[in-house]
Formats: C-alpha cells, sequence, structure tokens
C-alpha cells in the first residue's frame, strides 16, 4: 500500500520484526517522561507470548522516505470475541511520527485486514488480553508512568479524533501520598483491618515460603479470583491455564513480601488482595531498553531501594466483595510504606465505572493519568 512517499510493509522477516519492537524508542528518545521496556521482553511479547497461540495477528511497519515512521499490530482474540459475543479486532503496539498520514495509513491497513477477518468493528489500543499494557494516554502526559504502562504523545489523541475514532471507555490512575512517618498507619484501617480478620477467620499468607507442589494450586486459585473479580470489567479476558501458569510463576517469583498482602479465608482460598511493586520507571529509563552491561544494576538498586511504589493489583474474591477486606491489605502495605519512607504510590489502570474506585475517598489522592479505548465500526 502507498500513500505519496509512504509505504505500509507487512512484518515478516527478523530484521522488520526487530524494527517493529525497537520504533517506539527511537520514537520517544528524547522525551522525558518514555519508560522503555526491555528489549528482550519486547521480542518475546511480539514473537513468543502464550496468547499466539489463539490469536490471530497481522503488524505492518509504517516508511516514509526510506525510514520507518510507525507500526501497528492488528489482533483478532476468538476467546474475547466468544466471550463477549461480538465480532470486534483489537489494535495495539501503534505508534508513529507525528504526520498524520502515517497514522492514519497505518489504521486503514489493519482495518482491510480486519474486514479480511470477518470482523464488524475495531478497538484499541489493546494487547492480546488483559495482562498486556493498553490505553492510550489521554490526561497527565507531564507525568512518567509505571513502567507496565504504555506512554504516547498528546498528538495520538488528536489523530484517533481525526481519524472519527470515540470513545469506548476510559482508565484513570490516582498518586497517593503516603502518610507521614509520625502519623504512621491511619488508626480507623488498622482497627477495622484487625476486626475483620478476627471475625472471618481471615489470615495473610506467607507466600514466599510455599512448597513446590503448593505453589502451582496457590497459583491457579489465586488467578481464578482474578477471573471471577474482572470478568465484568469491560474488555476483560480470563486467563487460560498456560497463561496463569506462565504469568503467576513469573509474577510471583518478583514479589517482594512486604509489598504483597495476599489473604486467604479457613479454606486457604483468596479473599482479598493488595499487590505493589518498587517503581521500576527511572530504572528501565537508565537501562535504554537493555539488561546489559549496566541494566541489571538499576533493575536491581531500584528493587532493593525505592521511594515510589506501583499499586499493581488491589481488590476481593465476589464471595468477599463489600465486607471491607481492603483495611487489611491497606494497612499492611501502608505500614512498609511508612518503614520504607516511601512517598507516593500510583495506582494501577482502574476503568472509570468501577464501584472499588469509591474507596480511594478515604484517601488524599490526585489524578494522575487517565486513558482511553478508541472504537469504531467498519
Amino acid at each position: 500500500m502507498t500513500n505519496s512517499e509512504i509505504s505500509i510493509v507487512e512484518v515478516t522477516t527478523k530484521k522488520q520484526i526487530k524494527e517493529f519492537y525497537q520504533f517506539q524508542n527511537r520514537l520517544y528518545k528524547d522525551c522525558p517522561q518514555y519508560v522503555p521496556s526491555l528489549d528482550l521482553d519486547q521480542k518475546a511479547t511480539v514473537t513468543k507470548d502464550p496468547a499466539l497461540e489463539y490469536c490471530t495477528t497481522c503488524k505492518w511497519l509504517a516508511y516514509k522516505d526510506g525510514k520507518v515512521a510507525g507500526r501497528i499490530m492488528a489482533i483478532v482474540n476468538p476467546r474475547y470475541n466468544n466471550f463477549y459475543g461480538t465480532t470486534k479486532g483489537r489494535f495495539g503496539w501503534y505508534d508513529f511520527i507525528e504526520d498524520y498520514d502515517v497514522a492514519k495509513a497505518l489504521m486503514d491497513k489493519a482495518k482491510e485486514w480486519f474486514k479480511a477477518q470477518g470482523m464488524n468493528y475495531v478497538h484499541g489500543p489493546l494487547a492480546y488480553n488483559t495482562t498486556g499494557r493498553q490505553g492510550m494516554l489521554i490526561e497527565g502526559f507531564e507525568n512518567i508512568p509505571p513502567f507496565n504502562c504504555l506512554y504516547n504523545y498528546p498528538y495520538y489523541v488528536d489523530f484517533m479524533q481525526r481519524m472519527g475514532f470515540e470513545k469506548e471507555v476510559d482508565w484513570v490512575q490516582y498518586q497517593v501520598p503516603v502518610p507521614d512517618l509520625k502519623e504512621g498507619v491511619p488508626e480507623r484501617f488498622v482497627k477495622l483491618g484487625a476486626l475483620l480478620q478476627k471475625r472471618y477467620n481471615l489470615k495473610i499468607l506467607d507466600f514466599k515460603h510455599l512448597s513446590k507442589g503448593e505453589l502451582p494450586k496457590f497459583i491457579r486459585s489465586f488467578f481464578n479470583a482474578y477471573n471471577e473479580v474482572f470478568k465484568a470489567v469491560p474488555n476483560f479476558i480470563p486467563l487460560n491455564d498456560e497463561e496463569i501458569m506462565k504469568e503467576g510463576t513469573l509474577y510471583f517469583k518478583l514479589l517482594k513480601s512486604e509489598l504483597a498482602c495476599i489473604i486467604v479465608d479457613s479454606d486457604n482460598e483468596v479473599a482479598a488482595y493488595g499487590i505493589c511493586m518498587p517503581s521500576m520507571s527511572k530504572a528501565l529509563q537508565k537501562c535504554k531498553g537493555n539488561l546489559f552491561p549496566f541494566g541489571w544494576f538499576h533493575l536491581l538498586k531500584a528493587y532493593i531501594k525505592y521511594d515510589t511504589v506501583d499499586m499493581m493489583l488491589l481488590g476481593s474474591s465476589p464471595k468477599w466483595e463489600g465486607k471491607g477486606l481492603s483495611a487489611i491489605y491497606h494497612t499492611y502495605l501502608c505500614g512498609t510504606f511508612i518503614r520504607r519512607r516511601c512517598i507516593a504510590s500510583i495506582c494501577n489502570p482502574q476503568i472509570e465505572t468501577n464501584n472499588a474506585l469509591k474507596v480511594w475517598e478515604s484517601y488524599p489522592h490526585s489524578d494522575y493519568m487517565r486513558r482511553r479505548c478508541w472504537k469504531m465500526e467498519l
């Protein structure tokens, strides 16, 4: 496909794959807010992700004046379409220089492919499933995102509107300051958390000391609860067993006990959880996409000594919803934040219609970022 000096080329060769997953590093080279992913992770995501076993995908690069000027991946996830009873294609890895014709040429190629696949709608930016990075930034461009979140320039938003895309749903992210060391954990949460643990016979699981035989069972239990919690959230796709074991095994290896409060009931079933990670964003900026020669050092240092925390997963299993169990993990995590003399915590993207957002009314907080999933009928 050619549009004046713009050409759209399907990604098929090893060289093109490398250009595809490295393009954004060049595009955002001089952007102080951009957080690069490790090249090895990006390569694995676009070539070896378990979701590729059931998703149909196609990738393209845009060239202008002989140079890569943009990229896009088109994805058809049959599990998503079956779950929601729809025919939607999703786009992701959508980046482009500040040139509307480049952005439109890429999207036009993706829409053409979606129609050939029998899709009637397109939406995104989305990854293969809910574990990937998704949502186009529409507010908070001055802030550095958590390491697992996308960043994009403001002109992306204008281009999407010019192409005729409409809002499907927004995600919001808040920044929550950590209480002063002298203030300590708010007393009302300490008392409520202790009361709930005693009343319902709940305990905080020491997951780091689970045996090799216990860990797989726990991982499945945790992510089965995760699937139940989030299945009512728009665009969520339940994880299958292979994805659960891949994501879960890696996830729990990386977690720090002091930043992960997993609450179980008397049957050792997951009741609620509050899981955080040290902010790795500035360390990844120093890595510039590479572990070597010194990237590993920056990551290790940020993992050990941190003053900002990314709140990854917060929630309760459906049968415990509305019981106030957030008081338990908020007390646990807040205690860690204070001991570590942290400055702030940043929430992961949360759907704007989620009733759980009301919990932040109990804390001082400020808007940090807002992201959007766009939609269009084909």
